[in-house]
C-alpha cells in the first residue's frame, strides 16, 4: 500500500492542483506522465521544481500530481503552490524557507470578466458620432 506523506492543494489563474507526496526517489508525476514529457517547456518544469530545490528535497520524494484547469504556465504555478503547501505539512521546518521565497502564497492574478456593453474586460465597441 502506498502511504502519502503530505498532501498539498495548489492554485494558480484557473488550474488546480492536487500534491501527493510519498517514500521515492525524486520522481515527479503529472496525470500520469512524467513531468518533462507533461510540459512543453524547461522553465515550466523549473516552475514545478523549485519548492524542491529550496528544500534540498529533489531525491528524497515521489511526487504524484493531478492538475486539471487552465493552460501549462497556470499548471505549472499551481503545482508549485501545491508542491510547497505538501512539503511544508510533510516537515514543519521547511515552511520558513518555502515562505521566504514567495512559494506558499496563492498567485491571485486572475482574467478579468468581460463586463456587458463592452467588447471585453475593458475595450469598449467602437464610438460613432455620427
Amino acid at each position: 500500500m502506498v502511504r502519502n506523506l503530505g498532501i498539498g492543494t495548489g492554485r494558480r489563474k484557473t488550474a488546480v492542483a492536487r500534491v501527493y507526496i510519498r517514500e521515492g526517489n525524486g520522481k515527479i508525476t503529472v496525470n500520469g506522465k512524467d513531468v518533462n514529457d507533461y510540459f512543453a517547456t524547461a522553465e515550466q518544469v523549473q516552475v514545478v521544481k523549485q519548492p524542491l530545490m529550496v528544500t534540498a528535497s529533489d531525491s528524497k520524494y515521489d511526487i504524484v500530481i493531478t492538475v486539471v484547469g487552465g493552460g501549462l504556465n497556470g499548471q505549472a504555478g499551481a503545482c508549485l503552490h501545491g508542491i510547497s503547501r505538501a512539503l511544508t505539512q510533510v516537515d514543519e521546518a521547511n515552511h520558513s524557507s518555502l515562505h521566504a521565497n514567495g512559494y506558499l502564497t496563492r498567485d491571485s492574478r486572475m482574467v478579468e470578466r468581460k463586463k456587458y456593453g463592452q467588447r471585453g474586460a475593458r475595450r469598449r465597441f467602437q464610438f460613432s458620432k455620427r
